[in-house]
């Protein structure tokens, strides 16, 4: 009779360990992934620390002499341009742009989630069939326009093309998070006397606030490094980072260690923004983004 009762004990205690290696394995995994995954940031860091002369050496070394020269130059302390106005440039598309589209996406996800119109699926398939179009099929045609209405070298004009690029994907994301909010609770408001642009201030977003803070990062992170129609259409006043960042590449050469500081400075806004809403972006995706 013991012997019976012991074996299901066992078999308990096998399938636990057989779990925790599991676990200890998968968490391995993940940490191998980012530390690949970081080795290229920390390799562009390290050589941004180095003077172009022991950044240039195959093999590298990593023995060489660390210095702030790539930081200095990149900042104009070698009479070089300035990368203040293009920073504040692509923080203004990029913001801008984000809240434009944060304004745009929720009354549309809305109305295909809590009150959804009449097929809403054709209609969300027809926001993402307009990311299919190849962005250099509409260049020429989105410069002859801003050639026409004196709108070239405008930061304006980026933002309404972010605003444009950003929405149908930011429409897709909200969808599935505003479908996750309770109707009750917006019925219950309804009841109550609250109107639309009430709801959809107090009641919705508050709910779905780690959606939008996903759904605001990804369009962030996709404004900040375009660069294709940046380059085209703009020129000195409306230069953004990415623009300014494919001046180092010139006819002299590649100077890595004033690229790489370059590119680790024009990254620490996507990095800072990415840390600060980690928990949120989570959170959001968990909820209902990638189901």
């Amino acid at each position: 009779m013991s012997a019976t009762v012991a074996r299901p004990a066992a078999v308990r205690t096998g399938s636990g360990r057989t779990r925790r290696k599991a676990g200890a394995g998968l968490g391995l995994v993940a940490w191998l992934a980012g530390i690949v995954f970081f080795l290229p940031i920390a390799w562009m860091a390290l050589t941004s620390l180095h003077s172009e002369q022991d950044a240039a050496t195959n093999p590298p070394s990593f023995a060489a002499s660390l210095t702030l020269d790539g930081y200095r130059e990149f900042f104009g302390a070698g009479g070089g341009a300035s990368p203040w106005p293009a920073l504040a440039n692509s923080a203004v598309a990029s913001i801008a742009s984000t809240l434009l589209v944060l304004v745009l996406a929720l009354p549309a996800a809305y109305a295909l989630s809590i009150r959804p119109v009449k097929k809403w699926t054709d209609v969300l398939f027809f926001f993402l069939s307009t990311k299919m179009l190849p962005v250099v099929a509409g260049l020429l045609p989105i410069y002859l326009f801003a050639k026409n209405t004196n709108l070239l070298d405008n930061i304006w004009l980026l933002v309404v093309l972010y605003t444009s690029m950003n929405l149908p994907i930011a429409v897709w994301m909200m969808q599935s998070f505003l479908a996750e909010v309770p109707v009750a609770i917006i019925e219950a408001a309804r009841v109550d006397g609250a109107r639309l642009p009430t709801i959809l201030a107090r009641v919705v977003a508050p709910i779905a606030l780690p959606g939008i803070a996903a759904t605001s990062l990804i369009c962030f992170i996709f404004s900040w490094n375009e660069l294709l129609f940046a380059r085209v259409l703009t020129g000195v006043v409306a230069e953004t980072a990415p623009v300014f960042l494919t001046g180092f590449i010139t006819s002299q050469g590649l100077f890595l260690a004033k690229v790489c500081a370059a590119s680790l400075v024009i990254s620490l806004p996507v990095l800072a923004a990415g840390f600060a809403a980690q928990d949120k972006l989570v959170q959001g995706l968990s909820l209902g983004a990638v189901k």
